[in-house]
């Protein structure tokens, strides 16, 4: 999410975790898609979208999000973010992703290699540890350990929480809190901006 502007792509998200592989119940038991309309102070503002292909052994999720913010009739903010993510038997493979915010362009690409994870991002290059893994929501169980901005490339300072079953809270950089139902599938997305306003994400 962000910045004085409506901006919800605040640039920043860090936990301590093991290295286990992450096996998504979402892959075999959850749908196939998850749509949101994302809201913002109550103003629905775009949509968010993510597909799954695969299963478990080799899932692929490719996320969509589209807002817009308008000022009356005139649009003062304008947000695309694509994501496309891999994992091989529940752990992260790569992800690639474009983000376009008002016009600037960014760029992530992410590489499991050895033991790390390679990211090359508008900050040019890193290697993370190899527990690593983008804040990109759908998948609850990722929470448990280190994460990286999915648009920037930069490792989160944050901390996460699991309050019950099915709510996680992320707090630091930014403040988000997440829900999932009985099987790990993504419900709800409620957080708040730099400049104080909410940002909701509900399903559709």
């Amino acid at each position: 999410m962000a910045e004085h502007h409506p901006t919800l792509a605040r640039r920043t998200v860090l936990a301590g975790g093991l290295v286990v592989p992450l096996m998504p119940r979402l892959a075999a038991a959850a749908p196939r898609a998850l749509a949101f309309a994302v809201f913002r102070n109550g103003t629905r503002i775009g949509e968010h979208r993510v597909s799954f292909t695969g299963d478990g052994a080799a899932l692929t999720a490719a996320t969509d999000a589209v807002m817009t913010v308008r000022l009356g009739p005139v649009p003062v903010f304008r947000y695309h973010h694509k994501a496309l993510e891999t994992r091989s038997a529940g752990v992260l493979a790569t992800l690639e992703t474009s983000t376009v915010t008002n016009g600037r362009t960014e760029h992530v690409v992410a590489e499991r290699i050895g033991a790390g994870v390679r990211i090359d991002g508008p900050s040019g290059r890193v290697t993370l540890g190899a527990d690593v893994n983008p804040l990109t929501h759908w998948n609850p169980q990722v929470l448990a350990g280190p994460l990286f901005n999915p648009q920037t490339g930069r490792i989160m300072q944050v901390r996460t929480t699991r309050v019950s079953p099915t709510h996680w809270t992320i707090r630091g950089e930014t403040e988000i809190d997440d829900t999932y139902d009985a099987l790990g599938a993504w419900q709800s997305l409620k957080g708040k901006l730099t400049d104080g306003s909410v940002v909701e994400y509900r399903r559709i």
